[in-house]
């Protein structure tokens, strides 16, 4: 079977780790998909991803979610979902949260 390495469960696969993203702020992240405990009330299981900020100490120091991307009466399905994603799609997903959280700093 092929990997696609530009994708983010591909990369993963590839490097053994989950790939490190520069955001638009100048800060380090890694990223990560998650999914709900419980299903919803439709019984499907929602999927996102998860940002975890890096100090320049290399320490954890703040996240960021987005919404859901993927849904399934499966978790591990709608986590490949997500996992499909290309690292364009997931930087893209990345730098669209970083300037809502700018955005309701600024208010």
């Amino acid at each position: 079977m092929t990997v696609d390495e530009a994708t983010l469960r591909g990369y993963e696969a590839v490097h053994g780790r989950p790939p490190g993203f520069e955001g638009s702020d100048g800060r380090a992240y890694s990223v990560g998909v998650f999914s709900e405990d419980d299903p919803g009330p439709d019984g499907r299981f929602g999927a996102a991803l998860i940002f975890v900020r890096w100090s320049a100490a290399n320490e954890p120091d703040g996240h960021l979610e987005t919404g859901f991307l993927s849904s399934d009466a499966d978790s591990a399905r709608a986590e490949e979902a997500v996992g499909r994603l290309t690292l364009d799609q997931v930087k893209a997903h990345l730098d669209r949260l970083i300037a809502e959280r700018r955005q309701t700093e600024d208010m």
